[in-house]
């Protein structure tokens, strides 16, 4: 649940108007609306000029519009908008803090000519190497990016959401009698890439079945398609059985998804496939092509493919389903079934700022989510070893007034230094178990969380101090000051490196401080009731437990016993005992966010593995809702003693 600096607001820029229907613009709408409702200023703004081969009214446009931002503005720029201005981008770049939203290279659209083609991929590629990351909206994409010298350390892959469409339902699916109108509805804007002339091809060999097929999208984004599109239609004599509606609002389409029987999409390349997650939401079977990103994403139930651009196969697969009412109404079942388990709109938004988050430096694992913190708080507390929390205890009561000193002997308030501190929950536990005079030092980058943990400590009535810094390594040392007997932390060492945590034992020992960490990843979790899927969703969870948080490679659940060999190469007594989490079916909010941070670091870790890992998900999610799921997730709390007693 660690990110970099907390996102307050961004901008995402994208060609032209950014009301426009298509997949890529409704993804934009959508993660900016979920953003706004997460507390997020998110705005969008569309540039003048002609895009992806810019016209000097793009370049001036785009140049303009940054050139307008205060300095480190967050900015989000359409893949489409900045592909072929590297140059603009590379001008501004410095001063603000840019993330490329690519949802396919610009070169991979159809019916390019070689020149063009090659252009647009070296442009790309020069663009794409000046900011600071890059959000694709699936793994096909991110593996293609490997061909544009993006390191996958810089691309984070966000799906799209999905919702469903009002009135879908196992109830309201009309009969698929033999004899009855099958409805066919195709949802892309009519181009060359979308190949509506293949299914309109296929169809025409198919006129002793009872079907109508709507082609619904914009006529005008490729109006020279379109209109060849129309007289094809025209001379096979298909103008009363295949419909072109045009480009429908959000009440139209929601009628033709509830009006349709079955959904093709003959497209012989997408970077995601938006309408096909929502045709699934809207319980429809699906007919699509294996082209570009459909090769993986469209791999679910209720979906049937064959290969791009194939008429032959398209019309069988028709065929298969016109002809039998039977296998037809099986796969409708399937795709209402597949619906229950697809991403919502907010998740997607949720995920999205993390990714933003995760990829703007300045990255620092101290900082933390305050709405995350605030769940796990009450968990955190009853999970505290309580053995090793009395050892501490013994410890620092001895360490206060050591034997053989005289009572009445006044020694100053014993100095804590608590890193990561957040919003104070290690404080807030520790402080009133102490019952020896106490003075407080709280290390976070995260200025806002110290104000929340300073403000919420008051009532404790010690000494406290308060110091925005990043826990680097390299600094760690010199931040911890003279006279600190107790070096605290709180879920936070699972997060460092080797050399981090070899610091910290290196600046305790230096300090002749005592050293209490708790609440670390252990590397294990159950959930009840079981699922098939448990030991690889934690297998993969535990894997990304070892990238990098912005320490350098993270230690994972290893963390705790790496810092105990430092320790204890350096003379500490160091005990660990296990603080595991109990979470209960009523505490489905605080699992449902555990979900989520599991179903992102599934995501990044293995982005082929997306049908399997989202039925679990799907499954998990609905039980921690219904509040029928318990969690255990194994900690680690973690004593050390110094072998020299310290001067009281």
């Amino acid at each position: 649940m660690a990110n970099s600096e907390p996102l307050t607001s961004v901008l995402f820029v994208v060609p032209g108007d950014p009301e426009q229907k298509t997949g890529g613009y409704r993804y934009v709408q959508r993660v900016v609306a979920g953003l706004r409702e997460n507390g997020v200023d998110a705005l969008v703004a569309g540039l003048c000029g002609s895009f992806p081969v810019p016209d000097r009214m793009a370049e001036a446009s785009m140049d303009r519009m940054l050139a307008d931002l205060a300095d480190d503005s967050v900015v989000v720029l359409d893949g489409l908008a900045m592909g072929g201005l590297p140059d603009v981008v590379a001008s501004h770049a410095s001063r603000l803090r840019v993330v490329s939203l690519v949802h396919h290279p610009l070169a991979d659209e159809t019916g390019l000519t070689q020149e063009v083609q090659d252009w647009l991929f070296r442009v790309e590629r020069r663009a794409l190497s000046k900011v600071a990351g890059v959000i694709t909206t699936s793994a096909h994409t991110a593996q293609r990016l490997k061909d544009y010298s993006v390191p996958a350390t810089a691309i984070r892959v966000v799906e799209p959401g999905a919702d469903t469409i009002a009135g879908i339902g196992a109830e309201t699916q009309p009969s698929r009698a033999h004899g009855r109108t099958i409805h066919l509805l195709c949802v892309a804007h009519l181009s060359p890439r979308k190949a509506q002339h293949h299914l309109v091809d296929a169809l025409s060999d198919l006129r002793d079945y009872s079907w109508h097929c709507t082609l619904a999208g914009s006529l005008g984004r490729d109006e020279h398609y379109a209109r060849e599109l129309r007289g094809i239609i025209a001379n096979l004599g298909l103008e009363h059985r295949i419909s072109l509606a045009g480009e429908l609002d959000d009440t139209e389409l929601a009628s033709a998804y509830r009006n349709a029987d079955v959904f093709v999409l003959p497209s012989v390349y997408e970077g995601y496939g938006m309408v096909i997650d929502e045709a699934i939401a809207a319980g429809l079977p699906v007919i699509t092509t294996d082209g570009g990103a459909l090769s993986t994403t469209g791999l679910r139930p209720g979906v049937r493919q064959y290969p791009a651009g194939d008429v032959a196969e398209l019309r069988a697969c028709l065929e298969d389903w016109l002809s039998d009412p039977g296998a037809l109404g099986e796969a409708a079942t399937q795709a209402r079934q597949a619906s229950c388990s697809l991403r919502s709109w907010q998740s997607t938004a949720i995920a999205f700022q993390r990714a933003l988050e995760d990829l703007l430096p300045p990255p620092d694992p101290t900082t933390f989510d305050s709405g995350w913190l605030a769940l796990r708080e009450s968990a955190d507390h009853r999970a505290r070893n309580k053995r090793l929390l009395s050892e501490v205890l013994t410890w620092v009561e001895q360490d206060y007034c050591p034997p053989g000193v005289l009572s009445g002997h006044h020694a100053p308030p014993l100095l804590v230094v608590d890193l990561g501190t957040g919003t104070g929950s290690n404080a807030r536990y520790l402080v009133p178990a102490m019952t020896v005079p106490q003075r407080w030092v709280l290390l976070d980058q995260d200025e806002h969380l110290l104000a929340l943990a300073g403000e919420s400590l008051q009532h404790l009535d010690v000494p406290l101090e308060t110091h925005a810094c990043h826990l680097s390594a390299t600094r760690l040392a010199g931040q911890i000051p003279d006279g600190t007997r107790l070096v605290t932390a709180s879920a936070l060492i699972d997060l460092m490196s080797e050399d981090w945590l070899e610091a910290l034992a290196v600046a305790a020992a230096r300090h002749n401080a005592g050293v209490f960490i708790v609440l670390s990843y252990a590397g294990d979790f159950e959930l009840s009731p079981e699922d098939q899927d448990d030991d690889w969703i934690r297998k993969t969870v535990n894997e990304h437990q070892h990238s990098d948080k912005g320490a350098g490679a993270a230690l994972g659940p290893s963390a705790t016993n790496y810092l105990k060999q430092q320790l204890e190469l350096r003379d500490y007594q160091v005990s660990v005992a296990p603080s595991p989490w109990h979470l209960t079916p009523a505490q489905s909010a605080l699992q449902h966010a555990l979900i989520e941070g599991w179903r992102d670091a599934v995501m990044q870790q293995s982005p082929g593995e997306r049908q399997r890992a989202e039925r679990w998900f799907g499954l998990r999610l609905k039980q921690a809702d219904e509040q029928s799921l318990s969690i255990r997730v194994n900690h680690e709390d973690l004593f050390a003693r110094p072998a020299r007693k310290g001067v009281a």
